[in-house]
C-alpha cells in the first residue's frame, strides 16, 4: 500500500520534548522502545480531565458521571485501534502488573502435569507471570528457542512443543530488542488446535503495525499506552468468553462483571484521557470516515516510513566491521527497532559517549529480554545498545546518527584492538 508521507514538520510540533529550549540544546529521541515522547493531544486531554474536575465512578454528579463516560470511551478508543470489543479492554498499572494479575485468574485453568509454553525471545513480563503460574500449580513450563544467528523463534519443532497437554502458549508480537516481529498466526493456529490459550504482548508492536485482534484469534493481548504517545497506563484484551470465566481478586462489593472486575481500585482517570489524546494524535497521520479507519491507516503510514528509516539504519550498520547488528534476514518482517553492539566498547559506555557528545537518548543494556541476552552472551558486553525509531524520528537524525557513530569509532581507534570497560 503507496500511503501519503507523514508530514514531519507538523508532527514534530505536536511533540512539546522535542522543542528547543533556551538552556538546553533538544534531545534526538532514539529510544521509543522503551517509550516514546507524548503528544501534545495527550498532554492537553489530561489536563482537561483534570482542570474540568476530578473525581470517583458511579456518583451522581456531573464530575463522576463524566469520568464514568471517560472510562467508556477509553474502551472504545481501544477497540477501534485494536479491533476488539469495548467491554474486552481494561486498563492497569502497567503491562506486568496486568499480566501477573490475570495469571493468578488463571490458576484455575492448570493443573500439575500441564504444560505452558513461553519463548527465549520474550521480555520477560510475557514469561515470568506465566513461569510463576506453572510453578504454582506444578505445570512444566517450555521454551521456543531463538534461533542465534537468525533472530528469529525455531518454529520447525513446533508441534513437539505445543501438545494435548498445553494450556497456555505465551509470546510477543514483536521483539523489543531485535524488531523481529514474531509470525504469531502460525503459533495461534497450532495452540488452538490443540484448546490452549494464547497471550500476546504486543507492547512493542501496537506502536509499529496495524493490529487485529479479532482476526487474530489470540485470547489474551497486552500494550501500553507510553509506547505510543500517550501517558504510562498498562492495557489488557481480554476475549470475553475467556474474561466471563476468569476469576481475579478483588474486593467482596467491587463489581464482578468485565471488564471492570480486573480494574481493582480507582484508575489512573486522567491517563485514560491521556490514552484518548494519543488516540487523537495517531488519528491525525490517517484517513477515513470513521476513528477506527483512521487509526487503521495511519499505522500503516507510520509502519512505511519507519521501514524505510530502518533500512537506511540497518544498510548503514551492516557495512561497519566494529559493529555487530543482531538483527534478522531479509524477508523477515521488522520494527524500526536495531540492537547492536561494538567490538572492544561497553555498551553503556558508547550510549553515554552519544547522550554526552550529541545529545541522542540511545538505550543500552537487556531490556529484560534477558534469556536471549544470556543465550547470546552479550551481558558481558554491557547488554546490547539499541536504536528504536518513532514518527517524529527524521531523517536528519538519522544522518547524525551515523556522524556520530563514525565518531566514537574513530575516537576509540574503530576496531576492538581499543576498548573502554
Amino acid at each position: 500500500m503507496s500511503l501519503l508521507p507523514i508530514p514531519m514538520g507538523p508532527i514534530r510540533a505536536c511533540f512539546p520534548a522535542l522543542r528547543a529550549h533556551s538552556h538546553q540544546k533538544p534531545y534526538i529521541f532514539f529510544d521509543g522502545p522503551g517509550g516514546t515522547q507524548m503528544a501534545q493531544q495527550a498532554l492537553d486531554a489530561m489536563m482537561s480531565y483534570i482542570t474540568g474536575g476530578m473525581a470517583n465512578l458511579h456518583g451522581t454528579f456531573g464530575t463522576s458521571r463524566a469520568t464514568d463516560e471517560l472510562l467508556e470511551e477509553g474502551r472504545r478508543g481501544m477497540a477501534d485501534f485494536l479491533s476488539c470489543q469495548p467491554e474486552e479492554v481494561a486498563f492497569g498499572q502497567n503491562m506486568t502488573s496486568l499480566a501477573f494479575s490475570i495469571a493468578r485468574g488463571l490458576s484455575t485453568f492448570i493443573q500439575p502435569g500441564d504444560e505452558i509454553v513461553v519463548t527465549e525471545i520474550d521480555h520477560r513480563a510475557n514469561v515470568d507471570p506465566w513461569v510463576t503460574l506453572a510453578k504454582d500449580q506444578g505445570a512444566v513450563v517450555k521454551f521456543i528457542p531463538v534461533n542465534p544467528e537468525t533472530y528469529t523463534l525455531e518454529l520447525d519443532q513446533l508441534d513437539t512443543l505445543i501438545t494435548a497437554k498445553t494450556k497456555l502458549v505465551a509470546v510477543n508480537m514483536s521483539s523489543n530488542v531485535t524488531g523481529t516481529v514474531t509470525p504469531v498466526e502460525q503459533i495461534i493456529r497450532r495452540a488452538k488446535a490443540v484448546n490452549a490459550l494464547v497471550v500476546l504482548d504486543a507492547v512493542h508492536a501496537v506502536p509499529h503495525f496495524a493490529i487485529d485482534f479479532r482476526a487474530l484469534g489470540a485470547d489474551i493481548l497486552f500494550c501500553s499506552a507510553y509506547k505510543f504517545f500517550g501517558p504510562h497506563l498498562g492495557i489488557a484484551v481480554v476475549s470475553a468468553a475467556l474474561f466471563e470465566k476468569l476469576l481475579v481478586y478483588k474486593l467482596a462489593p467491587a463489581p464482578a462483571y468485565i471488564p471492570d472486575k480486573l480494574e481493582t481500585g480507582t484508575q489512573n482517570h486522567e491517563a485514560i484521557a491521556g490514552l484518548l489524546g494519543a488516540l487523537d494524535f495517531i488519528q491525525t497521520l490517517g484517513t477515513g470516515t470513521t476513528r477506527k479507519e483512521r487509526l487503521r491507516t495511519a499505522m500503516y503510514a507510520i509502519e512505511e516510513q519507519e521501514q524505510e528509516q530502518a533500512w537506511r539504519l540497518e544498510e548503514f550498520l551492516r557495512k561497519l566491521p566494529p559493529v555487530r547488528l543482531y538483527r534478522a534476514p531479509t524477508g523477515t518482517r521488522k520494527t524500526p527497532t536495531l540492537a547492536f553492539t561494538l567490538d572492544g566498547i561497553n555498551s553503556r559506555k558508547a550510549a553515554a559517549w552519544f547522550a554526552d557528545n550529541y545529545n541522542m537518548c540511545v538505550a543500552d543494556g537487556h531490556f529484560y529480554a534477558s534469556t536471549m541476552a544470556d543465550k547470546l552472551q552479550v551481558n558481558e558486553l554491557g547488554g546490547w545498545i539499541r536504536l528504536g525509531l518513532a514518527p517524529y524520528n527524521t531523517n536528519a537524525e538519522i544522518e547524525l546518527f551515523q556522524t556520530a557513530l563514525l565518531a566514537l569509532l574513530d575516537t576509540h581507534g574503530g576496531t576492538s584492538q581499543a576498548s573502554i570497560v
